[in-house]
């Protein structure tokens, strides 16, 4: 009696695990061009405001050029639908977007990837090197190597761009 029980559970548990991979299976990507899935996750758990997880996800999906000039971003509805989030969040994560320079809203249409403006990656450019003279200043007084350092880069460019590693 005690199998038959413990193999109907493990059945069931296997049924289960079919069923979730179907789902995960049909799921739609949150965006989708030509045969290319570029999907995001919200992490639940994170300190960091949904929000924000939101700005940097799509941040780093037009710095890797993943997101192309001009694209259309997905609705404000149809992305709250897919991340299961308020739209008013999603709302203040392409305001903000907007605001950094890094899309654009047309009234009616919905809100697409910003052109590369020099002027504003001149100035944003300056600013993030200011950034990283003090995060050094005070790793180099923390002890780390310039051999590291330069692992550090190596690894962030090749995430960044998909370059090659340094000779």
């Amino acid at each position: 009696m005690l199998y038959i029980f413990a193999k109907t559970t493990y059945n069931i548990t296997v049924l289960l695990l079919i069923i979730q991979l179907i789902q995960i299976k049909n799921t739609k990507p949150l965006i989708q061009k030509s045969g290319e899935i570029k999907v995001f996750e919200v992490d639940w758990k994170s300190r960091t405001p949904i929000y924000e997880q939101i700005v940097e996800k799509i941040k780093e999906l037009i710095i890797k050029e993943v997101l192309k000039e001009n694209e259309q971003l997905p609705s404000v509805r149809a992305l709250s639908k897919e991340l299961s989030v308020n739209p008013n969040t999603i709302q203040k994560a392409y305001r903000e977007l907007e605001r950094e320079g890094f899309i654009y809203s047309i009234p009616g249409k919905g809100n697409f990837v910003a052109p590369v403006k020099a002027k504003i990656n001149a100035k944003k450019l300056s600013n993030l090197k200011e950034e990283l003279k003090k995060i050094l200043q005070e790793a180099f007084f923390l002890g780390l190597s310039k051999e590291e350092l330069m692992e550090i880069v190596d690894e962030v460019e090749s995430k960044t761009k998909g370059g090659t590693q340094r000779d």
